[in-house]
């Protein structure tokens, strides 16, 4: 995975390193749609894209029913998301769908019960993932120092 880039609480850009989530900054949960840089009532986008940017609101969406365009994504986040996304009950629905074989872009769609947004499913759904990838991270780096310290004591 290239560079992850996405818009902190006062829409500054914050570019994340490829480090697992325990080394990184906590995210605020509380950041409204507004305040993360999407578009107004018009569809007209509140922020440009930038170099980094992988992923955009896409024009037509409301609070409880948006959809998104992830850049250089594929099938592998887009089920696992679309799996996560749909575990957290304040969500009614989710798909992706990749556009077309030969554009390299990943559209997730995501429809919330009142109380929650679309924008706060998808961030949930981001870190649960995160998570999930330490867990296993971390449980496979201590089974392969177990297999090494057994094996180098097996042959001593």
């Amino acid at each position: 995975m290239g560079k992850i880039t996405k818009f902190g609480d006062e829409g500054e850009e914050v570019t994340m390193k490829e480090t697992p989530t325990s080394h990184q900054p906590e995210a605020q949960d509380d950041v409204s749609m507004a305040d993360a840089g999407e578009e107004g009532e018009e569809g007209d986008e509140e922020y440009e894209e930038g170099e980094g940017t992988k992923v955009r609101l896409l024009p037509g969406s409301t609070p409880t029913a948006a959809s998104f365009e992830f850049l250089d994504e594929n099938h592998t986040l887009g089920n696992a998301l679309r799996y996560v996304i749909m575990k957290n009950p304040d969500v009614e629905f989710c798909a992706y769908a990749i556009p077309h074989p030969s554009e390299a872009k990943m559209n997730v769609r995501i429809q919330t019960y009142e109380g929650t947004t679309a924008v706060e499913a998808l961030r949930k759904g981001l870190r649960d993932i995160q998570d999930l990838c330490d867990v296993v991270s971390d449980k496979f780096l201590e089974a392969r120092k177990d297999f090494t310290d057994k094996k180098a004591a097996a042959s001593a």
